[in-house]
């Protein structure tokens, strides 16, 4: 089969034949229709996070090996399945889910896939949907899509259920307590539009790009701030005091400072994003102001399914969403474009 493949760290991606997975015991194999690109992708093509003053953690030595086949927000169609396999057939329609633990561990066993310590995920460990065919390890991963976009759909497997299981670490509050939301692109606009679709009133966006706030607006979005100079400032000016709870999609020594710097007394900072440095806080304030600060990795199999359920309900607002095809070409420039900045939503690739 064809895959799309990075030979290294910082690699172009090129165009390499693999050979086709036969799926055996519980394992399918599908033929990929979309495959969705994450930023967390151009992490994974140069090979490192930047953990601040302790330097780079190195995916080589975290079990990532090369060549590289990414992808990891995939919908695909069943062509195969294991003998194991009860409930899937071939011609079904499928959103996988990623983060796939060990399955062994305690954990694992608790359906908390993206808390398992040795993850084995599609598009890291394992190959991805920059591919002609995926191979899932087990029909459990995979959720029923019908009646939804299929493009729209792949982008839940990482940007939408990132994005819910953020929003969840910090509800539930009063409808009008001020959220922030730094980072409007395509997690962050999913979640302020997961906010909106829950019933929250009060949402402040943040982010450099005039376009992405403008786009949060329409999804949900009570409030913006151009994060240019003193931001936590202007985050408070706008919400009219400091805030309950702040969300940060983009994770770098800046952000998370004017996050934590806008949070009242008992506000909540979770941190997704990987852009990479380090956070300094005064440990005195943190006791007094009682502040917590929280990680946030994807979300479990259970947490998938209800995304997906709120999409199928029709109360999930949708975030733009920019196709290409499927090919090596389209990978490379769809890379290069997220690690510039600048895509308002997501870019999908789909199979011809």
């Amino acid at each position: 089969m064809h895959a799309f493949a990075v030979s290294g760290e910082g690699a172009d991606v090129t165009d390499v034949e693999l050979p086709t997975p036969s799926p055996a015991g519980t394992q399918v194999l599908l033929k990929v229709e979309r495959s969705g690109v994450c930023h967390t992708d151009t992490h994974l093509r140069q090979g490192f996070y930047d953990l601040g003053a302790r330097g780079k953690m190195r995916l080589t030595e975290r079990g990532m090996t090369y060549p590289l086949v990414m992808g990891h927000e995939v919908v695909g169609t069943v062509v195969r399945v294991g003998e194991r396999v009860s409930a899937h057939r071939p011609g079904d329609l499928r959103l996988v889910y990623p983060w796939i633990g060990c399955g062994e561990c305690a954990r694992c066993h608790d359906g908390a896939d993206n808390h398992c310590a040795n993850g084995r995920n599609l598009g890291v460990a394992r190959p991805g949907g920059y591919a002609e065919h995926i191979l899932v390890p087990d029909e459990k991963y995979l959720v029923d899509i019908e009646g939804l976009d299929p493009s729209w759909a792949a982008t839940l497997a990482c940007s939408g259920l990132t994005a819910f299981s953020a929003v969840h670490k910090v509800l539930p509050l009063p409808p009008d307590d001020p959220i922030v939301v730094i980072g409007a692109g395509g997690v962050g606009l999913t979640a302020i539009a997961t906010l909106k679709a829950l019933g929250h009133e009060s949402i402040c966006a943040v982010d450099l790009s005039e376009d992405n706030l403008s786009v949060a607006k329409g999804l949900g979005a009570s409030a913006t701030v151009l994060a240019t100079g003193e931001v936590s400032q202007a985050i408070i000016g706008t919400c009219g005091g400091p805030v309950a709870a702040a969300i940060d999609f983009v994770n770098n020594g800046a952000t998370a400072t004017a996050a934590f710097d806008a949070l009242r007394k008992a506000g909540r900072l979770v941190q997704v994003g990987l852009f990479g440095g380090e956070l300094t806080v005064p440990t005195a304030l943190m006791a007094l102001k009682m502040i917590t600060i929280s990680g946030s990795f994807v979300g479990t199999p259970a947490e998938l399914n209800a995304l997906v359920e709120l999409a199928r309900r029709g109360a999930l607002p949708r975030i733009p969403v920019v196709e290409a095809p499927l090919t090596a070409a389209s990978v490379q420039e769809s890379l290069d474009r997220l690690s510039g900045g600048g895509v308002a939503g997501r870019i999908v690739l789909r199979r011809d």
